[in-house]
């Protein structure tokens, strides 16, 4: 029996050792499961570069509602845990723990020392996460950088090579500077920042400066680093003003060489002068002009973001520090006419916060811009959770302009699996049998180049982008792997794919959802999910995103130390999936009375029914415990519906309320007052359904309550042989989820009858007398036929009159009208008085959902009116819901 005050911090670390060590959570790979019934999760792996933020403890969070309710609701779940620690996160998280740098080691060594740091993070990042109780199955744990990985990456990239869908090309790319590799359109943000207009004075070649044409001309450009690198001015062809500047050459200040002027239609005549030049690469037009005027290549800017020898005296200067330097020349020329600040859109890349540069470099690309319009058919094939999100990854694949770039110039990560012929530059790919392989100290699979003959190879040393290999999740998990005897890829575990669901936050649906879609789909013709389960991010309590510079960041471990994790569960089911909200303790603060409200009623129901499993007494059950077992019956139907769409803000609020109204407030009020087997038996059957219904929300609780009330009983039947209605398991989220007991009822009666004995309740706490005071007469204005005892035997009525046809003896009143001054002040300004002054007076009529007063008419959402029942007989009327109700004392 529950006894004392629970005692969560003791508990709640207690079931979180238990779960793991017991495996409680563990989907067996021994026996046969059916892929219809199997419910499997592809959850997202962290990266393991920082602490738990309450980003994870909501998600993890969200994640496990839907874990435990499965699992209940449906028997077999699969719910493995990843770290994402391969690629740049874990490179740098390595040189700031370890104080180096990644260039200064063989790829190799510095990769084991990758491992290292990254292995205690995620130790103490798997604590973290147990700390949580999320029902994580630890059997099935994987990174993306270890070797079953890695052989799953490379097979991805051997699979989509052979289909032609992978090519290498030297081109422009965008490429940040500060980590110096270059990344993809997905890895790159728009930030808002401060910059300056420089109008700049442009001389027209070959001009003398006569009267009939221009000698010179402007352009205005935020970027005065890159005119070395300029090599062509445009000019709109609709630009009549300076259609005589097409066909000339321009000569750039201070660096001398001439660049045409050319029309083209993808000039903005709105911007600065009308006028722009293009260097190679200033950004995405620049490129596009590159390529289809068959422009020179002049880099100005390295892969370090330094000014190369184009730039002539300003050689070696960082790019940013550089264009201050030609600004002052520029002003000391005379060159510059004008300067202003402006605030403009930079891309940055969104690991560092670095603008990016464009520099024509060779990459490995997958191709996917011929086949956006597949990619969003595959989109729309899934359930989104909540369904506006599938709008945010429309807006990515309409909006694609690259095809995916996977290398990078890093020593973290996994490398291609790929060589090259030093006599033709033929590309050898390793054998699917020999991977995972590293061409930096493996051995190609040929002695010599089929191609040519040479027999001498160069190994390709970028590795492959962390996205490529975290966007097979749903592969690893499910052990796709090659066959070479039958020549065919298989998988390990096939009844998990395609996967149930995807959860992840919004905020990467172009990076990880996009990319497995694109990925998975390529590899095996399907859409690897059914469902998608989008959350938002956690704001502060004025909705502020968290940044720990701002200083308004809330960190878990100082809110699991001061609250229960029941409470931060109750906490992250408090807002509709998908959208940003605000943490906010009160919430904490209720989740923590609901604990406290589930616990003490626990008790109170083993006090009130002692017997585990007391049998439905052979005489049947009263009407009110009846209506309550139904009433049961349409919240578990109701219940399911709503963790079934993911709706699990609606699901804590309807729970909530009806656990703590209808059944504590009303019903186990009126059980306090009987003896007797129906209201045993019906406290007990409600009471451990009550329990498995709050299960995925309160965690630890449930667990400790199960345990001590109901774990020791046999599944499905009592030691009495008695049925149970639902069946009984040694840990509660391994119960089977309730079902509808099929119980009927009048409904609506007996929720009248409710409202009256609460009414009744009130009447005598606020008359301070005793529950057990006799009330000589209560007329009820209801059909509250067949609960008549209830209400006498548990309020001690002594005559109670039950007018079932409601025509009570009572007038609605109205009281007084309310006016909605913030509509109606602007709309009828200094006829307001006149409106309130009709009103005091009584002057007006309601017709409908209008109020005609001082010759005006409100519409119903500019007024409210307030009305009052009053009752002018003998006796007092209480207010219970719709149910008049009248107590008479004759004595």
């Amino acid at each position: 029996m529950p006894s004392g005050e629970y005692d969560p911090d003791a508990v709640e670390p207690r079931w979180q050792r238990r779960w793991v060590d017991e495996e409680t959570y563990a989907y067996s790979d021994d026996d046969p499961v059916d892929p219809n019934t199997v419910f499997s999760i592809d959850t997202p792996p962290p990266t393991v570069s920082g602490s738990l933020h309450m980003g994870h403890l909501y998600g993890f969070t969200l994640q496990d509602f839907v874990a435990r309710f499965e699992r209940m609701n449906g028997g077999e779940t699969f719910f493995p845990f990843g770290y994402d620690d391969n690629g740049i996160a874990s490179e740098r998280l390595t040189e700031d723990e370890l104080d180096i740098r990644h260039q200064d080691f063989e790829r190799r060594e510095f990769q084991a020392k990758c491992r290292e740091v990254c292995a205690d993070y995620e130790e103490q990042f798997t604590e973290n996460v147990q700390s949580l109780g999320v029902s994580v199955d630890w059997n099935h744990t994987y990174q993306t950088i270890e070797p079953r990985v890695q052989r799953v990456s490379q097979l991805s990239f051997v699979d989509l090579y052979e289909q032609g869908r992978e090519y290498r090309e030297k081109a422009p790319a965008i490429w940040c500077p500060e980590c110096e590799t270059a990344i993809s359109q997905v890895e790159t943000e728009d930030d808002e920042q401060a910059s300056h207009f420089n109008d700049i004075a442009f001389p027209v070649a070959g001009r003398d400066g006569n009267d009939e044409v221009a000698d010179e001309f402007v352009i205005s450009t935020t970027r005065p680093e890159l005119l070395p690198a300029c090599v062509a001015v445009f000019v709109h062809p609709d630009d009549d003003e300076n259609q005589d500047l097409v066909g000339e050459s321009a000569e750039v200040p201070l660096f001398g060489h001439e660049v045409p002027i050319i029309a083209d239609e993808r000039v903005d005549m709105e911007a600065g002068s009308g006028i722009v030049m293009c260097c190679t690469f200033g950004d995405q037009n620049d490129i596009e002009w590159y390529q289809v005027h068959d422009l020179d290549l002049r880099v100005a800017i390295d892969e370090s973001g330094h000014m190369t020898d184009l730039a002539g005296e300003y050689e070696g200067l960082h790019a940013d520090e550089a264009g201050e330097v030609i600004v002052e020349d520029l002003d000391e020329a005379g060159a510059l006419l004008d300067r202003r600040d402006i605030t403009h859109t930079v891309n940055v890349h969104e690991r560092c916060g670095t603008s990016v540069e464009f520099l024509v470099t060779e990459q490995w690309y997958i191709e996917m811009l011929d086949k956006t319009d597949e990619y969003l058919e595959i989109g729309r094939e899934m359930d989104w959770s909540p369904e506006k999100m599938f709008t945010r990854y429309e807006h990515w694949v309409e909006g694609l302009q690259w095809d995916w770039l996977i290398s990078r110039q890093r020593s973290s990560g996994i490398p291609f699996p790929v060589w090259y012929c030093e006599g033709c530059g033929e590309e050898v790919i390793a054998e699917k049998a020999d991977l995972p392989v590293d061409p930096l100290s493996d051995d190609p699979p040929v002695d010599a180049c089929p191609e040519c003959g040479h027999d001498a190879f160069q190994p390709e040393d970028d590795v492959l982008d962390t996205w490529a290999t975290s966007s097979l999740t749903p592969l690893v998990n499910a052990g796709w792997d090659w066959d070479d005897e039958a020549e065919e890829f298989t998988m390990e575990r096939p009844e998990l794919y395609r996967f149930d669901l995807r959860p992840q936050g919004h905020d990467i649906i172009s990076f990880w959802l996009f990319h497995t879609l694109v990925k998975c789909y390529e590899h095996t013709g399907e859409v690897p999910f059914e469902e998608t389960m989008i959350n938002g991010h956690v704001l502060d309590e004025n909705r502020e995103k968290m940044s720990k510079s701002v200083g308004n960041v809330v960190e878990p471990e100082a809110v699991l130390e001061e609250f229960p994790v029941d409470a931060t569960r109750y906490w992250a089911a408090g807002t509709a999936v998908g959208d940003d909200f605000p943490f906010k303790e009160k919430d904490l603060r209720a989740g923590e009375k609901l604990i406290r409200k589930l616990w003490n009623a626990s008790k109170l129901v083993e006090s009130l029914a002692p017997e585990p499993f007391p049998a439905e007494p052979e005489g049947g059950l009263r009407e009110l415990d009846r209506w309550l077992l139904a009433e049961l019956d349409a919240e578990v139907e109701r219940l399911t519906e709503l963790l079934d769409d993911r709706a699990f803000s609606k699901a804590r609020d309807e729970l909530r309320s009806f656990f703590w109204n209808t059944f504590c407030d009303d019903y186990l009020e009126i059980a306090k007052q009987r003896e007797d087997d129906a209201a045993a038996y019906t406290l007990r059957t409600a009471h451990r359904r009550f329990l498995k219904l709050f299960a995925p929300l309160l965690a630890h609780v449930t667990e400790e309550l199960w345990h001590d009330m109901y774990a020791d009983a046999v599944d499905g039947a009592t030691p009495e042989g008695v049925s149970l209605a639902d069946g009984t398991s040694d840990s509660i989220h391994l119960a089977d989820w309730p079902e509808p007991l099929g119980i009927e009822a009048d409904r609506d009666a007996g929720t009248a009858a409710t409202a009256v004995v609460g009414a009744l309740r009130k009447y005598k706490s606020e008359n301070q007398l005793p529950l057990t005071a006799a009330l000589d007469v209560v007329e009820v204005y209801a059909d509250v036929r067949g609960f008549e005892d209830d209400i006498t035997g548990v309020m001690h009525v002594d005559d109670l009159a039950v007018h079932p046809d409601g025509d009570a003896p009572v007038e609605t009143v109205i009281t007084g009208i309310d006016l909605d001054y913030a509509t109606i002040g602007p709309k009828y300004g200094d006829q307001v008085g006149d409106i309130e002054a009709a009103l005091a007076q009584g002057e007006y009529k309601i017709d409908g959902d209008e109020l005609h007063v001082a010759s005006v008419t409100l519409v119903d959402d500019e007024f409210a009116v307030e009305e009052e029942r009053q009752y002018q007989g003998e006796g007092e009327l209480l207010q219970a819901d719709d149910v008049v109700v009248i107590v008479r004392n004759e004595a």
